[in-house]
């Protein structure tokens, strides 16, 4: 068995997935080393990780923004857009490479399994392969990756066959590289430099960059590229550690009720606002036929006027509520639809920032629930998404059939099987894997 490095970007929808790839590497044997924010440190020791915690300006807590983006109230539009990814991806790559260099300076790291959005990896994928262990990518959110097939990343478009599309394309990724952020491609080319290293990729896509790049999600919920980079392998959704939260009072009455349940959720760290989402749609479906369950991800319930037919908690056990989930109305954080799409739940999305535009368009464009198009849609909007959805047999057929893809995948085995393949048998414990010796 051998030594693994993850890194991952601090935020709780990266370091989520990452975390649970480590686990499962370490129920085979292997040492895991986690590179990450401070913040997640017992996460990280829960999952059986060994902590290696970022400094400096890399060590982000995303639930304080002022402390890292400070001016982002002064920014509007697309220079939002471009403060918001130099402060979060690309200013931290310095701190990140020292804690990257930390560990691999030790010399006996097997192999190196890295969040797609870790900049600081850079400078260790300049060196030559002689020089440095395998590093292999995990995607964390929709597949980023830069193709003559789909539009820009965020862009939020679907795809577009045909010549028509391709010029469409074309054109879009040279304004983006070239015009929309060409100084944050420079800024980050100066950073890695100074670490030692060479940028040769785009700094937004780093995907093709890696030995190997591990999309953690199925090809199904993914756009077709005919120019799929070749190190790119779909392994599925990892399934992370399920929040243990004891059932709420009302869960039985929930069981007991045969109206079918719409879950409402903004996710956990998106849930300052609930005016957002999570208060339209208990206005909107308040008069419906259906159970709406709500999450709030951790902000106070008691600050929400409910509906008769609503119920509220903190956090629930989501093993045990998705199973009976009709529809689930979210702001589309890619690990949470997942999780819906495994258990066949229709997804309705009003996109909050970052990856959740793509998430949206994705759901719409696979035809496995709504994309509302905004992050505060009208209680209208959302009772109507919700009622077209739980009468449309489409959908239903269209989320049967993801939640039977997902089903096929093994992300942990399939990675496990790559690490094994990568290793250099110097770097590697000659123990057993200890469910060999089980077998």
């Amino acid at each position: 068995m051998a030594r693994i490095l993850l890194c991952s970007t601090p935020l709780a929808g990266h370091v989520g997935p990452v975390t649970a790839v480590g686990h499962g590497l370490v129920e085979r044997g292997h040492e895991v080393i986690m590179v990450t924010g401070s913040r997640f440190a017992d996460q990280v020791a829960d999952a059986g990780l060994t902590m290696h915690p970022l400094a400096g300006i890399a060590d982000i807590d995303e639930r304080d923004p002022d402390s890292f983006l400070p001016k982002r109230d002064r920014h509007r539009g697309l220079a939002l857009s471009r403060y918001q990814v130099e402060n979060t991806f690309v200013r931290p790559l310095l701190d990140q490479a020292a804690a990257v260099n930390e560990v691999i300076d030790t010399g006996d790291v097997g192999a190196v399994l890295c969040d797609g959005t870790f900049a600081g990896i850079v400078p260790l994928l300049s060196r030559s392969r002689e020089q440095r262990p395998p590093v292999m990518g995990l995607g964390t959110m929709p597949l980023a990756q830069t193709s003559r097939d789909v539009a820009p990343f965020n862009s939020g478009l679907p795809p577009m066959p045909g010549l028509v599309g391709n010029i469409r394309n074309r054109i879009a990724h040279q304004v983006v590289r070239r015009g929309m952020f060409a100084a944050t491609q420079r800024y980050a080319a100066g950073l890695v430099g100074a670490a030692g290293g060479r940028l040769d990729h785009f700094i937004l896509d780093l995907s093709s960059a890696f030995d190997r790049f591990f999309q953690l999600g199925p090809a199904e919920f993914e756009y077709t590229r005919a120019d799929l980079a070749e190190n790119t392998v779909f392994v599925g959704p990892v399934g992370g550690p399920n929040r243990r939260v004891a059932q709420p009072p009302w869960w039985p009455e929930m069981l007991a009720d045969q109206r079918p349940i719409v879950h409402v959720t903004q996710g956990t760290l998106d849930n300052h606002d609930l005016s957002q989402l999570i208060e339209p749609a208990i206005v909107g479906l308040g008069d419906a036929d259906v159970q709406v369950v709500v999450t709030t991800g951790g902000a106070d319930p008691d600050s929400i006027r409910l509906a008769s037919n609503t119920r509220i908690a903190r956090f629930l056990d989501y093993n045990a509520l998705l199973p009976r989930t009709a529809v689930m109305v979210t702001n589309g954080g890619y690990g949470g639809v997942l999780h819906a799409l495994r258990h066949a739940v229709p997804v309705i999305v009003a996109p909050g920032a970052e990856d959740k535009p793509e998430v949206a368009a994705r759901v719409q464009h696979f035809g496995v629930g709504a994309d509302l198009r905004t992050r505060r849609p009208p209680a209208s909007s959302i009772a109507d998404a919700t009622i077209r959805i739980l009468s449309d047999d489409s959908v239903t057929q269209s989320c049967t059939a993801m939640a039977r893809a997902i089903a096929t995948y093994d992300p942990i085995g399939t990675i496990a099987n790559a690490l094994h393949d990568e290793l250099d048998p110097a770097r590697c414990d000659p123990r057993p894997d200890p469910k060999d010796v089980a077998r």
